[in-house]
């Protein structure tokens, strides 16, 4: 599902894949051992053989030394060049979520939606859907929320956001149905709701009465199954987490969007304890920053 041109979804974007790499010097020790002229005079060496470690030429003294990690914990750079494209009442603001949630640095380029709701141009600058979130990373851009999430956490997490053993799947299973599967039935939602706004006025009451029919029969039976499913898996959930832990990992960050959205637009399909994990993500500090830093949030 793509992100965004519209105030809730936007067509597909396309993902943006993020090679990471961390590259370390080894230096192996040699034996030096005394010179053997002559097979039959050789004599046994009176001491044993001296170690020494090797000395680095100039060129890597120069270099610092250090070990290689895995490409899923690549450490951060001291001071960061990651920079979000935020557009207004957009799914970038889970991403300025996550950031504050991790207290690494980074800035942000504000874009405004033009008076239609949908992106303005200068995103194209950025990326060629220009769409939004987007991020760029010194010479990275990636696109899609899923593919930002995924990566800022393996970067700059150091660790944390991570879900345990008994919550890999839950993760994995919500950081993608977030965008794979509901998000796709709030779009329709919004569709059925801008047509009859958006056509012609002597058709518009007969457009008003189609998309409702549309929208009562088909679109929030949707809803309620997918609600129904979410309140379910959160009441066996510890800790109130979608990955069942005692912090919010990657399905929290891609969950809160569609949720924050179905609160808003149809509270009905959305029970109890659903609405209250919502309202723990808004009481928290690093949620409260996000919202400062991003500007007018809609759903907030």
């Amino acid at each position: 599902m793509a992100e965004e041109n519209s105030p809730i979804v936007s067509p597909s974007a396309q993902p943006v894949e993020a090679e990471l790499q961390a590259v370390g010097a080894d230096i192996q020790p040699t034996v030096e051992e005394p010179p053997v002229t002559d097979i039959a005079d050789a004599q046994p060496a009176a001491e044993a053989p001296v170690i020494r470690e090797a000395q680095p030429t100039a060129e890597a003294a120069a270099q610092p030394i250090s070990k290689a990690e895995p490409a899923a914990a690549v450490s951060a750079p001291s001071e960061s060049t990651l920079v979000v494209h935020h557009l207004n009442n957009s799914r970038s603001q889970r991403i300025l979520w996550l950031l504050e949630e991790l207290e690494i640095p980074y800035s942000i380029k504000k874009y405004e939606r033009t008076p239609t709701m949908v992106a303005p141009k200068e995103l194209k600058d950025v990326h060629p859907l220009g769409k939004s979130p987007v991020i760029t990373d010194g010479d990275l851009t990636i696109a899609e929320s899923g593919a930002i999430v995924e990566y800022i956490i393996a970067k700059y997490a150091k660790g944390r956001c991570q879900p345990p053993d008994s919550g890999f799947v839950d993760n994995l299973y919500f950081s993608h149905y977030a965008e794979g599967t509901i998000m796709p039935v709030l779009f329709n939602k919004l569709i059925f709701t801008l047509i009859p706004a958006r056509a012609p006025f002597l058709i518009r009451p007969v457009a008003r009465v189609i998309c409702a029919g549309v929208t009562k029969t088909l679109v929030e039976p949707q809803l309620r199954t997918n609600g129904e499913m979410i309140e379910k898996h959160l009441e066996k959930t510890n800790g109130g987490w979608f990955a069942g832990g005692d912090v919010p990992t990657a399905a929290d960050f891609m969950m809160l969007f569609p949720m924050e959205a179905i609160v808003k637009r149809a509270p009905d399909c959305l029970g109890e304890k659903s609405k209250a994990y919502v309202e723990m993500i808004h009481a928290r500090p690093a949620y409260k920053r996000a919202l400062e830093k991003g500007g007018r949030y809609e759903f907030a």
